[in-house]
């Protein structure tokens, strides 16, 4: 595949989640993640032409990961290789969500290839998670983003976590520089938060929107609202599910807010309101549908 108007390239991490055993907190199993790559998966589950770009390494835990992209049909020509380790993000449930402690440095994770150049082929660019703040990717991805800015749709999702063994000041600037790039910035009310510490969510939406972008709030069991400068904005309720599960729910989000993009026929920052309102429904009963099972890969019930 490697391209095409209907396609999205997604630039990021594919990492190891370990992740309690129910019934033995003190046993990890081994789980595919990062951000990017969930939303890879999501993307061509729901049956959108998707490339990942990340870095794969030689271990147990890479093949894994490969194995897992690959079923579900991802396009990895683009993907960086080596030798090195792949790596680790241990998770912490926890009643206000789950926290991670990351093992990150001298992994295969983060050696990505220079990716400016490829970024004209697709319909949409993604870029987002720990890949756009930790080096040596974050200067990968800044760079593909110029371009893609530039080129196609470029659409960021900040994904921020609170340990990304970096400091806060570097890590928030490039983000918030990402989304400054961004023809479509899709974020969490925490995101936002963190991003512009003292600043209600909303009115960062608005700002965010005002220069042009669709901009879409999450806030998990309350919901999502799209801004762009030409509407008001629209609002779609949360879809009911009995939570089993967190992890990937945000990913699968953003891959059925992509996904729908193209089903409706083009990429764009400026859909038409019953365009957001559809994007908007299609993508929140994509997160239910992980939020109601172990995984992280999302489905939409047929008819949606």
């Amino acid at each position: 595949m490697t391209g095409g108007p209907g396609s999205v390239l997604v630039i990021g991490e594919a990492l190891v989640d370990l992740v309690p055993v129910a019934g033995d907190g003190g046993v990890r199993a081994a789980q595919f993640g990062g951000a990017p790559a969930n939303v890879a998966v999501g993307l061509a589950r729901l049956g959108t032409p998707a490339a990942f770009a990340g870095g794969l390494g030689g271990d147990g835990f890479a093949r894994m990961i490969e194995a897992t992209l690959r079923s579900a049909g991802v396009d990895l020509t683009l993907c960086g290789r080596s030798g090195l380790p792949t790596a680790l993000a241990v998770a912490e449930p926890g009643t206000g969500g789950t926290g991670y402690h990351f093992h990150l440095q001298d992994t295969a994770t983060f050696r990505l290839p220079d990716l400016s150049a490829r970024t004209a082929g697709f319909g949409a660019v993604y870029v987002g998670g720990l890949a756009a703040v930790v080096e040596p990717a974050a200067s990968v991805v800044r760079a593909a983003a110029l371009a893609a800015a530039g080129r196609t749709l470029l659409v960021v999702d900040p994904n921020v976590r609170r340990d990304r063994t970096l400091g806060a000041d570097h890590g928030s600037a490039a983000l918030r520089d990402l989304c400054g790039l961004a023809h479509v910035v899709k974020a969490s009310d925490e995101d936002l938060e963190q991003l512009w510490p003292g600043t209600d969510p909303e009115e960062t939406c608005r700002t965010l929107a005002a220069g042009g972008r669709l901009v879409v709030l999450t806030r998990g069991a309350r919901g999502s609202t799209a801004y762009t400068a030409s509407a008001p904005p629209v609002s779609v309720a949360a879809v009911p599910a009995e939570v089993v599960n967190t992890i990937g729910a945000g990913d699968a989000f953003a891959a059925g807010l992509l996904s729908r993009m193209c089903a409706q026929g083009s990429f764009t920052a400026h859909p038409e309101p019953d365009e957001v309102r559809d994007l908007l429904s299609f993508a929140s009963a994509a997160a239910a549908s992980v939020c109601a099972r172990a995984g992280t890969e999302p489905s939409v019930p047929a008819g949606t």
